[in-house]
């Protein structure tokens, strides 16, 4: 079959379907889509919870816990440890599919009585790390999320197979790290973008390979340099010396110096490296995946995003987003993965699942259809189990009935088999999820969307010292700062200093934040570029690229062979 353009019921705009689409979609046994990409990617995180917590009761020991449920939600809440436990099963709120109603009606009923896990994650794989979210294999580390394999981290997003780092986003195989963004490979680097093999290198952006760098850009295999202007070793540690102790107004001014100074040099228009035939951004080690945004190791796939590196790769896979790792074979999923293969339209399901749609927070489980908060299961729908026969005969009519009795929104999109959770069923408010990061919209324009908005109501602390009264190095800072309730006085909002946070500023001879730990993030994410892509030209040769940077950005945008011939 040729590529096909279909108007996208959501945005009303045209996107084109290719044959090789077609091929997997027959191969899945689904329906094309009826969203574009960037529609189906923004639906699926409006079902994503990642940075907004609230305190609550657990459902079965009453003790206060933190969730991404707020308490007024009208769902059931465990602990991880107790959801995790043996104390309860989920195939005893199974209940007889109704011929009468909607499926996603009552896949939303079943939603509201079947246990739910405070926090996203592999809770068995974590150790000491409760106020985390979406992680894994996590250990000593404190408000991290969407964290992998990592220990001792604290206050960053996108941590993955790192060590000893606080205040990072998108960093993988770093130690020692701070205030950095999309950097590998790197050890005690600091408020630097985009680096890889890095060692000791401060406020640089694209160097890879360097060590003793300060204020660099586009730098290879280089030591010693400051603003990209080569020293010798005694002329560069006696710069070094000359701002120690570093205080943090002056690093303020070094990083408004340097982000101008960036924004001179080429940018490649891909941040990715060890492709082949690919395109989207931040894409490393994959082949034949296109459309995809920040991933590694994946083959043959498609519109994925936030897919975990070096844990074991994706396959086969469309329209996926966040972990993924060690499967094949999965459309329209959120936060699922680890050995999973033929897995639709379901959300954190986890280890080992096989041919599952349609399902929420089930692990290891074969053959469900509607289901949520199972574990170890096979042949169930809405939690309710049935022989193998009675199973695949009674689901083959649940699409048939979803076809025939679709859902249809306040908007009037329509909902049949083949289409992820609608929205407005999520759990969460628009502006709790990370839908809000990539197509920011006020209350009103949610209102109007249909979807759902929650006004969190801040805890009322009081301020004990603004920041504004914080000691402007880490050696002047007693521990009596870790008693101290900090107003940040740039958001309004309060926080503390953690002691993990403490240590590591201490052992690294920076100075301690003066701004709440959200606000950093927010900065932070000014530094990664959105998953939409432009018709460009390379800035240099003239030849078509498609690029994250949209066309009125100002920076110098070049294709790969021109970039690389400029700093080699």
């Amino acid at each position: 079959m040729n590529q096909e353009i279909r108007n996208c019921q959501n945005c009303k705009k045209d996107f084109v379907i290719e044959s090789d689409d077609f091929d997997f979609y027959e191969k899945m046994k689904v329906p094309a889509p009826t969203f574009c990409p960037m529609c189906r990617m923004v639906r699926r995180m409006t079902w994503r919870n990642e940075r907004s917590f609230y305190k609550r009761k657990c459902g079965l020991t009453n003790e206060s816990i933190i969730s991404v449920f707020s308490p007024e939600k009208p769902y059931k809440v465990y602990s991880s440890k107790a959801w995790w436990g043996d104390s309860w099963d989920g195939i005893d709120y199974g209940v007889d599919y109704d011929f009468g109603k909607n499926f996603f009606i009552q896949f939303d009923l079943l939603l509201k009585r079947v246990p739910l896990m405070n926090l996203y994650g592999l809770y068995t794989t974590v150790i000491n790390s409760d106020y985390t979210n979406m992680v894994s294999n996590l250990k000593n580390s404190y408000m991290v999320t969407y964290a992998d394999f990592s220990e001792n981290c604290a206050y960053g997003s996108f941590v993955n197979n790192s060590k000893d780092c606080v205040d990072n986003s998108m960093i993988n195989k770093c130690e020692l790290c701070y205030d950095t963004v999309n950097c590998k490979k790197c050890y005690k680097t600091y408020y630097s973008v985009d680096c890889e093999d890095c060692v000791e290198v401060l406020l640089s952006k694209s160097c890879i390979g360097c060590s003793n760098c300060f204020g660099c850009v586009n730098l290879r295999k280089k030591n010693y340099c400051i603003e990209n202007v080569q020293y010798t070793k005694e002329e560069y540690e006696k710069f070094i010396n000359s701002i120690i102790p570093l205080k943090r107004n002056k690093i303020k001014e070094f990083k408004e110096k340097f982000h101008n100074f960036w924004i001179k040099f080429p940018v490649k228009y891909i941040h990715g490296s060890h492709n082949v035939d690919v395109s989207g951004d931040y894409v490393y080690n994959s082949k034949n995946s296109h459309g995809c945004y920040v991933v590694g190791d994946l083959e043959n796939c498609k519109y994925c995003s936030y897919v975990t590196p070096d844990a074991g790769g994706l396959k086969d896979s469309y329209d996926s987003t966040h972990y993924v790792i060690q499967s094949e074979l999965t459309y329209e999923c959120l936060q699922s993965g680890h050995q999973a293969s033929r897995t639709l339209f379901s959300l954190l399901a986890i280890s080992g699942v096989v041919d599952i749609e349609y399902c929420v927070m089930v692990v290891n489980c074969k053959n469900c259809f509607g289901c949520v908060g199972l574990k170890n299961k096979q042949y169930c729908i809405l939690n309710k189990q049935y022989s193998k026969e009675e199973y695949f005969g009674l689901r083959d009519k649940i699409k048939e009935h979803m076809n025939s009795k679709p859902y249809i929104t306040k908007r009037e999109l329509i909902y049949k088999y083949g289409e992820f959770f609608p929205e407005e069923l999520s759990p969460f408010g628009y502006n709790e999820t990370s839908a809000q990061d990539f197509m920011p919209i006020n209350k009103k324009e949610a209102d109007d969307k249909g979807y759902k908005w929650y006004e969190k109501i801040d805890n009322k602390y009081k301020s004990t010292i603004s920041s504004m009264d914080l000691p402007e190095t880490i050696q002047e800072t007693t521990d009596d700062i870790l008693g101290e309730i900090i107003l940040c006085e740039k958001s309004g909002k309060v926080y503390k200093i953690n002691s993990l946070e403490l240590n590591f500023l201490k052992k690294n001879g920076l100075p301690i934040p003066d701004e709440h730990p959200e606000l950093r993030h927010s900065e932070r994410s000014q530094f990664i570029n959105k998953p939409f892509f432009y018709d460009r030209s390379c800035a240099k040769c003239g030849k078509g690229i498609e690029a994250s940077y949209a066309p009125d950005r100002p920076e110098i945008v070049y294709c790969e062979s021109c970039y690389n011939s400029e700093v080699a």
